[in-house]
């Protein structure tokens, strides 16, 4: 399917201040970016580099006053997500060197305060994919889905105990979970069309018979139409942008996601 994209956001600026932003996706095993835009105004310069998750990261000085950030993107993207039960559990030492960090305790995963939930959840499935499927259910049947009921990542722990968060707490939840019984899991930001009410999404993926797959506790049908922006260990290495120094007002965020007929004439 081919979906199009836009986010904008509006600040105001009180001086000029450092951002880090990560608004750009690249083609991957499930996209393919077809178009793409990025504008800044007022325009100014920007460097950008690929940062240690693969995510293509923007640097700039914003100007005092207000400033703007609109990102545009035509998509090829899979209607229907890849999903392999029974697919073996990757023993540790079988692992590629990259995937290892996801294995680890972060900010936002405790992944080591889960091993005696996750091995309840878990019981009775086969290793691997099923799993962490099992995880996935578990939460979508334990923690409560409250779009804008966060304002700031709550932890696995405190989402846990709180009972509801929004998709990128849920997230982490799951993430520490699998990684808790030894299935290395990463965060992912981006979009999904129909999501209501419309926002940037968030979601988790799992490293399973050699690959990673998408897994994503607010969606009963686990749907397509997503495009990937950023991936990291938890919200700590996904935000879509990072402000420096004096205070600066995020006065708005805008984001709309299309279905189109067919591929950009």
């Amino acid at each position: 399917m081919w979906i199009s994209t836009t986010c904008n956001l509006e600040f105001q600026m009180g001086d000029p201040t450092p951002l880090i932003c990560m608004l750009r996706p690249r083609s991957g095993i499930q996209q393919w970016i077809a178009r793409e835009a990025y504008t800044l105004s007022p325009s100014i310069s920007v460097m950008e580099y690929t940062d240690i998750f693969g995510n293509l990261c923007q640097r700039m000085v914003a100007p005092a006053g207000d400033f703007s950030v609109h990102t545009s993107a035509v998509v090829k993207t899979t209607d229907v997500m890849d999903k392999a039960p029974g697919a073996y559990f990757v023993e540790i030492q079988n692992l590629p060197d990259a995937v290892l960090m996801y294995l680890r305790p972060s900010r936002y995963c405790e992944s080591d305060r889960f091993g005696n939930l996750a091995r309840e959840i878990v019981d009775d499935a086969q290793f691997g994919y099923d799993q962490v499927y099992k995880i996935s259910e578990w939460i979508r049947h334990s923690i409560r889905y409250t779009p804008g009921s966060s304002a700031f990542p709550l932890s696995a722990v405190e989402v846990n105990i709180q009972g509801n968060g929004v998709c990128r707490d849920l997230a982490h939840l799951g993430i520490a979970l699998c990684r808790s019984i030894s299935i290395p899991a990463r965060l992912v930001v981006g979009f999904l069309h129909g999501l209501e009410p419309m926002d940037m999404h968030a979601w988790f993926e799992a490293y399973i018979g050699d690959r990673w797959y998408t897994f994503d506790p607010t969606d009963e049908m686990l749907r397509g139409g997503r495009l990937a922006v950023a991936y990291g260990r938890d919200a700590a290495d996904v935000a879509i942008y990072h402000q420096f120094g004096p205070p600066a007002i995020f006065s708005s965020m805008d984001v709309r996601v299309e279905l189109l007929n067919g591929p950009p004439s």
